[in-house]
């Protein structure tokens, strides 16, 4: 064990942790350094680095909260990225350090959002075993709507006349560079009339990532007599084009505008991604289910996975010594 060292991520890091990003396991681009910092100041970065015998074997993208540390408040998933090449041991020995060390740092809570296993290169469940072990608290336990490309399931007959309404309406579907039109028009209306909410992310801060990530971040409108109806805005990774924002205006049903935009995208722009992720439906926390929306994913042939988040006793690291026998 005394060959695992931690370190605090510092920005004369940032070449070292984009390169192991870049060849992870389990990460997605949401883990480069110009992802994570977009909104680096409504965030205390407490982001750590596991080295064996001053070798990189694993990451934790993190902020802090007082004697808390979440991985990540700002981001859609986290928990420990990791090498191709770690095998459970590895995995085992860094986690008891990291926990060690936060333990060792006055930190008493690690809470852990994981990372869908649709967003795994190669399978890396290790954590979600070793939290059974640390006997984590599941806090909340989300839903995504998936739909798996290799086994596709039929469109359901309400969806098929939504793509015949919009086809019978001339609907036209762009892929555009243009964020504003989307985001001033359609997205940021809906949102403040329906839940009095933002944005997740500002226009200013959608078009700086799409500039940073211009093959991951894409934006999809549909137009009606020229005037913008409906869009999606979709974060692309390796196995899963996933739906960040979607949204149409009043007459989306009418115009089938997003039946339209989905059967495009589903089955024309990402029919051989793995998999295509609507996101989730959840709502209070994870424990209610927006029934409409929900139905509507659904009509496309997605169906049920989940994304469990955990509180983790940093207390409870010696736990893990005891696992190999």
């Amino acid at each position: 064990m005394k060959a695992y060292s931690i370190e605090q991520y510092q920005p004369k890091f940032k070449s070292d942790w984009d390169n192991f990003v870049a060849s992870s396991k389990n990460a997605t681009f949401l883990f480069y350094r110009d992802f994570m910092e977009y909104h680096q100041d409504r965030f205390e970065d407490f982001s750590l680095m596991v080295y064996k015998k001053e070798k990189l074997v694993a990451l934790l993208p993190a902020n802090r909260v007082g004697d808390e540390i979440h991985s990540h408040q700002g981001l859609t998933y986290g928990g420990l990225v990791l090498s191709k090449n770690s095998r459970f041991e590895n995995v085992l020995h860094s986690f008891e350090m990291l926990l060690k060390f936060l333990y060792e740092k006055n930190i008493t809570t690690l809470y852990i959002k994981e990372i869908p296993s649709i967003y795994h290169q190669i399978p890396s469940q290790e954590i979600h075993y070793l939290n059974f072990i640390l006997k984590a608290k599941l806090i909340r336990r989300d839903t995504l709507s998936v739909i798996d490309n290799q086994n596709k399931l039929k469109f359901s007959g309400s969806r098929l006349e939504g793509i015949k309404r919009a086809q019978k309406h001339a609907l036209t579907i762009e892929a555009t560079n243009d964020f504003e039109n989307f985001w001033n028009a359609i997205l940021q209306p809906n949102l403040d009339k329906k839940h009095n909410a933002n944005p997740v992310h500002s226009l200013e801060e959608i078009e700086y990532l799409k500039e940073k990530f211009p093959n991951n971040i894409h934006q999809f409108n549909v137009y009606h007599q020229g005037k913008i109806v409906a869009g999606a805005t979709i974060f692309e990774t390796k196995n899963v084009a996933h739906c960040q924002y979607i949204s149409g205006n009043d007459d989306k049903n009418t115009l089938g505008s997003l039946d339209a935009l989905h059967d495009y995208l589903i089955n024309k722009v990402y029919d051989k991604k793995r998999y295509f992720d609507f996101g989730t439906s959840n709502e209070n926390n994870g424990k209610n289910m927006n029934a409409g929306l929900q139905f509507w994913k659904e009509g496309f042939g997605a169906r049920t996975m989940t994304q469990d988040f955990y509180k983790i006793d940093t207390k409870n690291y010696n736990a893990l010594k005891s696992v190999l026998k």
